[in-house]
């Protein structure tokens, strides 16, 4: 870095031209974060065959159980299912931590900031190719490992105990990942931009990311309407409700006045039915998500979760174009 950067103007040589997207500024950007640009594409073509390798271990074992043609439910998911939803649902953390925070962070730290934005490549030019490269990288690699692993999970849910709507399922599938580490390491870019030095910027965006993966889980229940059925108290629960994610549960009278479930929890049954009696209880009353909501509830929230991405990299150009680097 300790050449000056010329962008514009024209080349001789065999470097005057360089093919493709990878040029000029671009290309700096790219050879500069090289090592971590293998080291995400590695560890996605890892994260991509364990997880082809533990979906062909769990379907075998399924076959061998008689699924479909047996009603086969597994009493915990499997121990490769569990790993992987483990690895998905850090990834985002560990993306912002190790990628995001020391990008800028990195080059105020060296100095590098200074040197580039002296020569002739406009300051907003470099920031906006360092966060297109890096966010790039994370979409390409999130994208990938969520499509596979919803390929996995999706066929088999009905026999995996774990509920779509548990956070180890539903941000680990569907456009959940990559939404959560696009912002979660734009998040850690500012960050980085803002304290000026690696380490405590990677220490800060750690801290602020389990406070959204916090905050995250309130959230997921509230991305939509959830639906109330009625049945009659002592009939069977449809089975519909079967792959439906339970929210809350009443009983009921037929005109509609709700009680808590334990209303009637009488110690002996005749108690109970003269309380349901006296009360005039005649309906089961269910509040549920239907899984046919899990994919307008994932868009939803990723729609969120972009906006709050292009809302941070507005910031970084704006105040990385206002302030000293």
């Amino acid at each position: 870095m300790s050449t000056t950067v010329q962008t514009d103007g024209p080349r001789t040589g065999k470097s005057a031209k360089r093919p493709g997207l990878l040029h000029g500024v671009t290309w700096l950007v790219a050879r500069q974060h090289r090592t971590a640009l293998w080291l995400v594409g590695a560890a996605t073509l890892l994260g991509a065959a364990m997880i082809v390798y533990q979906r062909g271990e769990m379907v075998s074992m399924l076959d061998r159980l008689g699924w479909p043609g047996k009603d086969v439910r597994l009493p915990s998911d499997p121990e490769g299912f569990q790993y992987m939803t483990g690895v998905l649902g850090g990834l985002p953390v560990i993306l912002g931590v190790f990628l995001g925070a020391p990008l800028i962070a990195g080059d105020q730290e060296q100095g590098t900031a200074q040197l580039v934005t002296t020569q002739s490549v406009p300051r907003r030019r470099w920031l906006a190719a360092k966060l297109i490269g890096c966010l790039a990288v994370v979409l390409v690699s999130t994208a990938v490992l969520g499509a596979l692993f919803t390929w996995w999970w999706e066929p088999y849910r009905e026999a995996l105990p774990a509920e779509w709507l548990q956070g180890e399922v539903f941000d680990s599938t569907g456009p959940m990942p990559t939404a959560l580490s696009l912002f979660l390491t734009t998040c850690g870019i500012a960050i980085g931009m803002l304290l000026r030095r690696v380490l405590p910027a990677m220490m800060v965006t750690f801290l602020f990311s389990m406070a959204v993966e916090l905050a995250w889980s309130e959230v997921r229940g509230r991305l939509a309407t959830p639906r109330l059925f009625t049945y009659p108290l002592n009939a069977d629960t449809p089975a519909f409700l079967d792959q439906a994610v339970e929210s809350d549960r009443w009983i009921g009278t037929a005109d509609g006045q709700l009680f808590g479930w334990g209303t009637c929890a009488e110690q002996t049954e005749r108690a109970t039915n003269a309380c349901i009696k006296e009360h005039g209880i005649v309906n089961n009353v269910i509040e549920y998500f239907g899984y046919d909501q899990m994919p307008g509830m994932q868009w939803t929230g990723a729609g969120l979760l972009l906006g709050g991405t292009a809302v941070v990299a507005v910031f970084i150009l704006w105040w990385a174009t206002r302030r000293p680097l």
